[in-house]
C-alpha cells in the first residue's frame, strides 16, 4: 500500500473559533499550532498547508502559570549597534496590542520557512469578544474541556 499524500487542490479547510479567556498561553498555543498545521486530520501531509483557519477571541484575557506574567521577557533587536530591546509579558498584555503574546507563542511552534509563514496567515487573533468572520460560520472549539490543565486554577 502506498503512502497517502494529499494534494493542495484536495484540501478542505474548516473555520474554528476559540475563546481564550482564562486559558494558559502555552497550552492554547500548542492546540492552535496543531490545528494550523493540520496534524489533527487523518489526511495530514507535512509539505502541504492542510490546516484549518483559526479565530481566537478574548486574547487579552489569557493567563500564564507561575511567575511568567511578570518575569517572561520578549527580546528584539532594532538593527542598530546596542539596539537590543526587551518587554515583559505583563507590559505587552497591558499594552496596546495584547494579542501579540499569543501570536508569538504560536509562531514559535510552527515551522520556520515558507510553509510556516503560509500557515500563520490562517490565524486571526482578536483581543475582544467580537470578530468579523461570522460569514464563514466557524465551529466552536472548547479548549478548556480538552484538559483540566488548560485552564489556570487559582
Amino acid at each position: 500500500m502506498a503512502t497517502f499524500s494529499q494534494k493542495p487542490a484536495e484540501v478542505e479547510k474548516k473555520w474554528v473559533v476559540i475563546d481564550a479567556e482564562g486559558l494558559v498561553v502555552g497550552r492554547l498555543a500548542s492546540v492552535i499550532a496543531m490545528r494550523l498545521r493540520g496534524k489533527h486530520k487523518a489526511t495530514f501531509t507535512p509539505h502541504v498547508d492542510d490546516g484549518d483557519n483559526v479565530i481566537v477571541i478574548n486574547a487579552d484575557k489569557v493567563v500564564f502559570t507561575g511567575k511568567k506574567y511578570s518575569d517572561k521577557v520578549y527580546y528584539w533587536h532594532t538593527g542598530y549597534a546596542g539596539g537590543i530591546k526587551e518587554r515583559t509579558a505583563r507590559q505587552i498584555i497591558e499594552g496596546r496590542f495584547p494579542e501579540r503574546v499569543l501570536e508569538k507563542a504560536v509562531e514559535r511552534m510552527v515551522p520556520r520557512g515558507p510553509l510556516g509563514r503560509r500557515q500563520m496567515k490562517n490565524l486571526r487573533v482578536y483581543s475582544g469578544p467580537n470578530h468579523p468572520h461570522e460569514a464563514q460560520q466557524p465551529s466552536v472549539l472548547d479548549v478548556a474541556s480538552l484538559n483540566k490543565k488548560n485552564v489556570r486554577s487559582a
